[in-house]
């Protein structure tokens, strides 16, 4: 079955990291939120992500006070991305400066405000969390990006997948977990195929990836 034009779907499960709000953990945070939005299939908003993940956790550190226990948690909200910053603090309420009287409280939110589709802040009996919502141009929580090779690679293995997939298993929505062998199956078939015809695998697995990570390079 298509889900809002995937056919296999894309797993995001919300995800959360504790941490002290010092200087020093910043760049930890950083790396967490690039790996989990590689591992997502988002890594074109990682920079916006990671600067929103800095200036939340910065105005923890500055206004509720270094050292404080907080906690980020990344997960989908529709087809936007969430993240959200706690702290054990709900009387230290960020506030957004829109004036140039050269108040640098709530400066940070300035960048957030900029960057994010839309943010707020949820007041609880114990503690606060600050949150912001970044576009990812999906179409639902589970879709992929979108792009002309991914489109026909998509296509393709989803015909593979139906074909090949084990008997004995229940049919039910194909999974990336059976996209994936199915790739490596093709890829695989694929460098046989080369090598019946005269033509050099690894040379053309060589020029496979660098077509790749150029065109990667061009999306970030």
């Amino acid at each position: 079955m298509d889900v809002d034009g995937c056919r296999f779907g894309v797993v995001r499960k919300a995800w959360a990291m504790p941490f002290l709000a010092e200087p020093a953990e910043l760049a930890g945070l950083r790396n967490a939120v690039r790996y989990r939005l590689d591992h997502w299939g988002l890594a074109g908003i990682v920079p916006e992500a990671q600067l929103c993940v800095s200036e939340l956790a910065a105005n923890v550190i500055k206004h509720v006070g270094c050292g404080t226990p907080a906690r980020l948690t990344v997960s989908m909200s529709g087809s936007r991305l969430r993240i959200e910053v706690s702290d054990s603090d709900p009387g230290s309420v960020p506030v957004l400066v829109t004036s140039a009287d050269g108040d640098e409280h709530g400066r940070g939110l300035v960048l957030v405000d900029a960057l994010a589709d839309r943010w707020g802040i949820v007041l609880r009996a114990d503690s606060k969390a600050t949150w912001c919502e970044l576009t990812t141009g999906l179409r639902s929580s589970v879709d992929h990006v979108d792009g002309p090779q991914v489109a026909r690679a998509e296509a393709l293995l989803g015909l593979l997948g139906l074909s090949v997939r084990d008997k004995d298993v229940q049919r039910g929505p194909l999974t990336v977990a059976h996209a994936e062998e199915a790739a490596i199956d093709v890829i695989a078939d694929l460098l046989h195929w080369l090598r019946a015809h005269g033509c050099d695998p690894d040379g053309a697995l060589g020029c496979a990836q660098m077509s790749f990570e150029e065109q990667r390079g061009q999306t970030l």
